[in-house]
């Protein structure tokens, strides 16, 4: 016996966990944001060329460039995180629903599926377009 609960109850217990501290993460990650884009804001812009550009001759500060290029860098590694738990949890409720209706084919395709890295790729597009409409 290795303690594990395969049946349908116990996989969405655990799947329903997953999903709860997903929501978490993604909360998280929106306050990180929010942080971030405070930050920026507040940390200061640099005079230009004695002030005559359109916006006053001011330009993001040095810091809010480097915050703004490191959450750009990293955008794609955060975004990464609850997409991953969402699509694990996902195919451990297909795999055992695929196993206890005796598709043993099914279950191992779903497992497969479910630890290939997800693409946030479209995720991110999606994002930015609906900031862009706002």
């Amino acid at each position: 016996m290795t303690g594990w609960d395969i049946s349908p109850g116990g996989v969405q217990s655990v799947v329903s966990q997953v999903r709860e501290a997903a929501g978490d993460m993604s909360a998280g990650i929106k306050l990180y944001g929010t942080a971030v884009q405070g930050a920026m804001e507040s940390a200061g812009t640099l005079t230009v060329g004695g002030g005559s550009a359109a916006n006053g001759g001011r330009a993001a500060g040095l810091v809010a460039v480097a915050l703004g290029q490191f959450a750009e860098g990293t955008e794609a590694d955060v975004a990464f995180l609850p997409l991953r738990a969402s699509n694990s949890a996902n195919g451990a409720v297909e795999a055992t629903n695929a196993y206890i209706t005796g598709n043993l084919e099914q279950a191992w395709n779903a497992q497969r599926q479910a630890m290939l890295a997800p693409d946030v790729t479209a995720l991110l597009q999606a994002a930015r377009d609906r900031a862009a409409q706002r």
